[in-house]
């Protein structure tokens, strides 16, 4: 999305309606959801006023998923934000998820780098090549949305200088297809 390089500014009226200056029309929340899960940053601010109301909009779009059963976030780190917000750790707690996030789409990065290197058995099998389509394409739907999408860098090849990978590289690479396979089933059920 080279055009999409500046956030898609809403304006919000004083009847509180939202407005796509892109396409000239009203928004809900859902589409403004939807615009942030393929890659596009918004902002959203008062046409009266100017004020940046962008983080407001966010959580509100949070909280209704959440009340609608999508619970992303677990019960204890809600806790945990709201205390942060209490203490000192309020100055701690930006930087803290930012860099969390940052780490989980590196890893999405290396994951998806990985997933296409690794020789597997079952490539033979017919229909296998769509099916790891599909999975590459909702790893990117998952990962994609989060702001900067995937890491500004290349991923480093932690194999180049050794030729094989390391038993850390290994248990790591185990994990991710552990939880992969996890997230697998519980989407299915859905």
């Amino acid at each position: 999305m080279a055009a999409s390089t500046a956030p898609l500014l809403i304006k919000r009226y004083a009847s509180r309606r939202l407005y796509n200056t892109e396409t000239s029309d009203y928004v809900t929340l859902e589409d403004i959801a939807a615009f942030i899960r393929e890659g596009r940053e918004v902002k959203i601010v008062d046409l009266k006023s100017g004020d940046d109301l962008t983080r407001q909009y966010l959580l509100q779009i949070i909280a209704e998923h959440e009340s609608r059963g999508e619970n992303v976030l677990p019960l204890d780190v809600l806790t945990d934000l709201v205390r942060s917000y209490a203490g000192n750790a309020q100055s701690v707690v930006p930087q803290f998820l930012a860099a969390s996030f940052e780490m989980l789409r590196e890893g999405q990065s290396k994951l998806m780098e990985n997933m296409s290197a690794i020789p597997n058995p079952m490539a033979t099998m017919p229909g296998f090549e769509a099916l790891q389509r599909q999975q590459q394409m909702f790893l990117k739907a998952m990962m994609g949305g989060w702001r900067g999408g995937a890491s500004s860098h290349e991923p480093e090849d932690i194999t180049a200088e050794a030729g094989t990978p390391s038993p850390d590289d290994k248990r790591d690479m185990a994990e991710i297809r552990r939880q992969l396979a996890e997230l697998q089933k519980r989407v299915s059920k859905l």
